[in-house]
């Protein structure tokens, strides 16, 4: 074809045009041929080639046309048309029924009440700050999860701090420091505090304390969260290649160009749950009093109990504790992490909220929770579970337009939103998706308070297990309290009996170390 387009050409040389695609074509067919890396492509050349292509759009070919509503690929469409819906102004109600399948094992749903309220606002608000705290913040219900710059795009983080200061909620900055765009929309920031120690930095990789006291004094920092670990990778670490660090990262990270940056697994500045706890008296310090806490995945359930009887014996008690859910997902990860390493968050939220009730400290701090909470509903179930408040990352992706392409570690995100490409990046318009930003939570508050004045409450702080119902794998229907019991207050301090699996765990964890008693003895046996 490309030998009879090039003879005809010479009468009509538009053909010409022709020629030069069956050309390229017939080069393509003669290196697949010869090549060696693909099977599929050397034993049909040209044709080989869309297996590739198909493989490429797949995400966006399922998700548009072939998934369900209903099907979560990780989340439905039914969840992010919610999202778009509600980040646009457009009508969220659904005609014709639920399309959820009510009477098989799974299937939840909210109790009424016959007494209904009203809410004349609904700008949902908690103080977080304890007894120890000079700086109380008044939080939302509602706010943004930890996104660092450099996984988010800058027009990215952009968007959702202006979205933030428009609507009154806060943004976790994410362990990648804070960037001059996490700054420039003026809206409220949670300094995230990786083991990178990113932004507040030594040039060996440790804390440095005036850089961190630099950072805190900054009006825009509400709150400072230490990050343990987070659902998508709980106990891994990560690098970025110095290839990828551009001088804005550099600048937000406070690290060196042309050098790998290297976030350790485990944190440098404690090793111990007492050398935690004084480690978060020092940052209250040097933060001038605002409210300080930490971020993490349950994994050991005993680890976080030492945790909790070392601010038990240094009357050292964090501001707030936020429990990240396995299910949480805004980071690359290996699939063995992503899908069988951590607690889920009902799970997590749970154990946490508990612990601290035995420990007698629950009043003494605030619990946030964060895994896959887009949706009114979702915040009343944490809420009901013991979680405070609530935080979200992809959902507020949606709302600046994230299409769930699921290239977030290719720099290819199709819509600008995580991705350092600035032609991609490009098409994100900053001051049409921070109203998005906004709207979206604006209108999810007014949900969940239409939700909790169904369910004839005062304030959606009221929720709890009992207002949840869901039917068991036996077709039967169960209180969510008969599952998700709140314990009662200060019973692992006692003698009782109560609570076995809780007291179990209670006596074998530590305050000084989080090794196990079995590896102790194996030390003190070897020594």
């Amino acid at each position: 074809m490309t030998l009879v387009c090039f003879v005809i050409g010479f009468w009509a040389s538009w053909v010409f045009f022709l020629c030069a695609v069956f050309a390229a074509l017939t080069l393509l067919g003669l290196y697949d041929m010869t090549q060696s890396r693909h099977a599929i492509t050397t034993n049909y050349p040209i044709l080989g080639n869309l297996r590739f292509v198909f493989e490429k759009i797949r995400p966006e070919i399922r998700q548009y046309l072939i998934e369900g509503d209903q099907e979560e690929q990780p989340f439905s469409r039914e969840q992010r048309s919610l999202v778009y819906q509600r980040a646009k102004g457009a009508e969220d109600k659904r005609p014709f029924g639920t399309q959820e399948r009510v009477y098989e094992a799974g299937y939840s749903w909210l109790t009424h009440s016959v007494q209904p309220t009203h809410f004349e606002s609904t700008d949902f608000r908690l103080t977080i700050g304890g007894p120890a705290c000079k700086q109380p913040y008044n939080a939302s219900l509602y706010n943004i999860s930890a996104m660092s710059f450099g996984s988010l795009s800058a027009n990215a983080i952009s968007a959702l701090n202006k979205g933030a200061k428009i609507g009154g909620f806060a943004q976790d900055t994410g362990e990648g420091g804070i960037s001059r765009y996490h700054r420039a929309g003026g809206g409220d920031l949670i300094y995230e505090i990786g083991s990178g120690y990113f932004g507040c930095r030594n040039h060996d990789g440790t804390f440095n304390a005036e850089k961190f006291a630099e950072q805190a004094a900054d009006n825009q920092v509400k709150m400072i969260e230490i990050k343990l670990s987070q659902g998508a990778k709980p106990g891994h670490g990560g690098m970025l290649p110095a290839a990828k660090i551009t001088p804005e990262i550099a600048e937000a990270r406070d690290i060196p160009m042309g050098v790998d940056c290297v976030s350790p697994a485990a944190h440098s500045a404690f090793h111990g749950p007492m050398e935690m706890m004084q480690f978060i008296g020092r940052l209250r310090e040097l933060s001038g009093g605002k409210p300080i806490g930490f971020k993490l995945c349950i994994g050991h359930r005993r680890e976080f109990m030492c945790m909790v009887k070392a601010m038990l014996e240094t009357g050292i008690v964090p501001d707030f504790i936020v429990v990240d859910g396995t299910e949480g997902g805004t980071g690359a990860a290996p699939l063995e992490f992503a899908n069988h390493v951590g607690m889920p968050m009902v799970e997590g939220l749970t154990f946490v909220h508990n612990t601290l009730r035995g420990a007698g400290i629950r009043d003494q701090v605030k619990v946030g929770a964060a895994g896959k909470i887009v949706s009114a509903f979702d915040i009343a179930r944490a809420l009901s579970l013991g979680a405070d408040w609530c935080n979200s990352a992809r959902g507020f992706m949606f709302a600046i337009g994230c299409i769930q392409a699921q290239a977030c570690h290719t720099n290819h995100c199709p819509v600008g939103v995580t991705t350092q490409d600035p032609l991609r990046q490009r098409a994100l318009n900053v001051e049409n998706k921070s109203q998005r930003v906004a709207r979206f939570h604006a209108n999810t508050l007014k949900a969940l308070g239409e939700m909790a004045g169904a369910a004839g409450l005062d304030d959606p702080c009221g929720f709890l297990p009992y207002h949840f119902m869901t039917r068991r794998g036996d077709g039967q229907m169960t209180e969510a309290n008969d599952v998700y019991t709140y314990l009662r207050e200060g019973f692992l301090l006692d003698d009782g009996t109560d609570s076995p699996i809780y007291r179990e765990r209670w006596a074998r964890a530590n305050a000084h170390t989080f090794a196990p008693p079995e590896a102790r003895q194996r030390v003190s046996h070897s020594t």
